[in-house]
Protein backbone atom coordinates (compact mmCIF):
# COMPACT_ATOMS: atom_id res chain seq x y z
CA UNK A 1 0.00 0.00 0.00
CA UNK A 2 1.49 3.48 -1.27
CA UNK A 3 1.14 6.25 1.57
CA UNK A 4 -1.51 8.09 -0.43
CA UNK A 5 -3.45 5.41 -0.59
CA UNK A 6 -3.78 5.28 3.82
CA UNK A 7 -6.72 7.58 5.43
CA UNK A 8 -4.42 9.15 7.23
CA UNK A 9 -1.79 10.75 4.90
CA UNK A 10 -4.21 13.29 2.98
CA UNK A 11 -5.02 14.06 6.71
CA UNK A 12 -1.58 14.39 7.82
CA UNK A 13 -0.23 15.92 4.53
CA UNK A 14 -2.98 18.76 4.80
CA UNK A 15 -1.85 19.18 8.73
CA UNK A 16 0.98 19.45 8.05
CA UNK A 17 0.30 22.36 5.43
CA UNK A 18 -2.04 24.50 7.28
CA UNK A 19 0.46 24.17 10.61
CA UNK A 20 3.29 25.68 8.67
CA UNK A 21 1.05 28.50 7.15
CA UNK A 22 -0.09 29.02 10.31
CA UNK A 23 3.50 29.36 11.59
CA UNK A 24 4.71 31.39 9.22
CA UNK A 25 2.19 33.94 9.67
CA UNK A 26 2.69 33.65 13.60
CA UNK A 27 6.42 34.27 13.24
CA UNK A 28 5.59 37.38 11.20
CA UNK A 29 3.82 38.89 14.73
CA UNK A 30 6.67 37.13 17.18
CA UNK A 31 4.92 34.27 18.26
CA UNK A 32 3.60 30.66 17.27
CA UNK A 33 0.65 28.85 15.79
CA UNK A 34 0.65 26.92 19.78
CA UNK A 35 0.34 30.25 21.40
CA UNK A 36 -2.20 31.90 18.74
CA UNK A 37 -4.21 28.47 19.51
CA UNK A 38 -4.10 29.22 23.73
CA UNK A 39 -4.83 32.96 23.21
CA UNK A 40 -7.75 32.19 21.35
CA UNK A 41 -8.86 29.85 23.76
CA UNK A 42 -8.71 32.21 26.84
CA UNK A 43 -11.71 33.99 27.90
CA UNK A 44 -11.76 37.70 27.49
CA UNK A 45 -13.47 38.84 30.27
CA UNK A 46 -13.61 35.89 33.16
CA UNK A 47 -9.93 34.41 32.52
CA UNK A 48 -9.87 30.85 31.75
CA UNK A 49 -8.27 28.80 34.64
CA UNK A 50 -4.90 27.00 33.33
CA UNK A 51 -6.23 23.32 34.35
CA UNK A 52 -9.16 23.69 32.08
CA UNK A 53 -6.79 24.96 28.45
CA UNK A 54 -4.87 21.65 28.12
CA UNK A 55 -8.40 19.76 27.82
CA UNK A 56 -9.81 22.02 26.25
CA UNK A 57 -7.25 22.45 23.41
CA UNK A 58 -6.19 18.37 23.52
CA UNK A 59 -2.53 19.61 24.93
CA UNK A 60 -0.63 17.72 27.00
CA UNK A 61 -0.02 19.36 30.33
CA UNK A 62 3.63 19.64 29.73
CA UNK A 63 3.34 21.22 26.62
CA UNK A 64 0.92 23.44 27.86
CA UNK A 65 3.32 24.51 30.75
CA UNK A 66 6.03 25.75 28.38
CA UNK A 67 3.68 27.36 26.19
CA UNK A 68 2.24 29.10 29.17
CA UNK A 69 5.67 30.23 30.32
CA UNK A 70 6.91 31.42 26.73
CA UNK A 71 3.51 33.86 26.21
CA UNK A 72 4.14 34.99 30.37
CA UNK A 73 7.46 35.79 28.98
CA UNK A 74 6.55 37.54 25.95
CA UNK A 75 3.51 39.48 28.19
CA UNK A 76 1.19 38.16 26.11
CA UNK A 77 -0.73 36.95 29.24
CA UNK A 78 -0.94 37.13 33.33
CA UNK A 79 -1.96 33.92 35.93
CA UNK A 80 -3.93 36.18 38.55
CA UNK A 81 -5.84 34.18 41.14
CA UNK A 82 -8.62 32.87 41.33
CA UNK A 83 -11.43 35.25 42.45
CA UNK A 84 -13.01 32.29 44.97
CA UNK A 85 -11.35 29.52 45.08
CA UNK A 86 -7.17 31.45 45.88
CA UNK A 87 -5.98 27.80 45.13
CA UNK A 88 -7.03 28.29 41.32
CA UNK A 89 -4.92 30.28 38.99
CA UNK A 90 -6.65 31.92 35.98
CA UNK A 91 -4.98 33.00 32.54
CA UNK A 92 -6.03 36.06 31.18
CA UNK A 93 -4.53 38.46 28.08
CA UNK A 94 -2.76 41.41 28.72
CA UNK A 95 -2.96 44.39 26.16
CA UNK A 96 -0.63 42.69 24.12
CA UNK A 97 -1.91 39.30 24.13
CA UNK A 98 -5.43 40.59 22.76
CA UNK A 99 -3.26 42.69 20.10
CA UNK A 100 -1.93 38.76 19.59
CA UNK A 101 -5.58 37.64 19.51
CA UNK A 102 -6.72 39.60 17.07
CA UNK A 103 -3.84 38.30 14.17
CA UNK A 104 -4.41 34.89 15.41
CA UNK A 105 -8.05 35.34 14.60
CA UNK A 106 -8.14 37.07 11.70
CA UNK A 107 -5.50 34.40 10.83
CA UNK A 108 -7.90 31.40 11.32
CA UNK A 109 -11.04 33.43 9.19
CA UNK A 110 -8.57 33.98 6.41
CA UNK A 111 -8.01 30.73 5.96
CA UNK A 112 -11.77 29.63 6.59
CA UNK A 113 -12.69 32.28 3.78
CA UNK A 114 -10.11 30.65 1.09
CA UNK A 115 -11.13 26.97 2.06
CA UNK A 116 -14.82 28.58 1.65
CA UNK A 117 -14.12 29.67 -1.49
CA UNK A 118 -12.63 26.84 -2.76
CA UNK A 119 -15.10 24.41 -1.89
CA UNK A 120 -18.62 24.38 -1.84
CA UNK A 121 -21.13 24.34 0.66
CA UNK A 122 -21.97 20.64 0.14
CA UNK A 123 -18.11 19.85 -0.34
CA UNK A 124 -17.87 21.83 3.11
CA UNK A 125 -20.26 19.69 4.95
CA UNK A 126 -19.09 16.45 3.48
CA UNK A 127 -15.78 17.13 4.77
CA UNK A 128 -17.20 18.56 8.30
CA UNK A 129 -19.05 15.70 8.42
CA UNK A 130 -16.56 12.89 7.64
CA UNK A 131 -13.55 14.58 10.19
CA UNK A 132 -16.35 14.58 12.92
CA UNK A 133 -17.00 10.85 12.11
CA UNK A 134 -13.17 10.09 12.46
CA UNK A 135 -13.03 11.99 15.52
CA UNK A 136 -15.84 10.02 17.39
CA UNK A 137 -13.95 7.25 16.24
CA UNK A 138 -10.49 7.86 17.74
CA UNK A 139 -12.30 9.12 20.94
CA UNK A 140 -12.65 5.08 21.13
CA UNK A 141 -8.96 4.95 22.42
CA UNK A 142 -8.88 0.98 21.96
CA UNK A 143 -9.48 1.61 18.23
CA UNK A 144 -5.97 -1.24 17.80
CA UNK A 145 -7.10 -3.21 20.59
CA UNK A 146 -10.46 -3.31 19.44
CA UNK A 147 -8.52 -4.53 15.65
CA UNK A 148 -6.37 -7.08 17.17
CA UNK A 149 -9.37 -8.42 19.06
CA UNK A 150 -11.36 -8.73 15.88
CA UNK A 151 -8.03 -10.35 14.07
CA UNK A 152 -7.69 -12.89 16.62
CA UNK A 153 -11.37 -13.89 16.11
CA UNK A 154 -11.16 -14.53 12.31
Amino acid sequence: MKPEETIDFPIRWAWHKISRLYNIEAQKHGFTMSIGYVLLNIDRDKGTPSTKLGPLMGMESRSLTRTLKSMEDLGFIERKPDEFDKRKVRIFLTDLGEKKRKISRDTVLRFNDAVHSALTDKELNQMLSTMNKINHLLDNEDIFQLETETLKAH
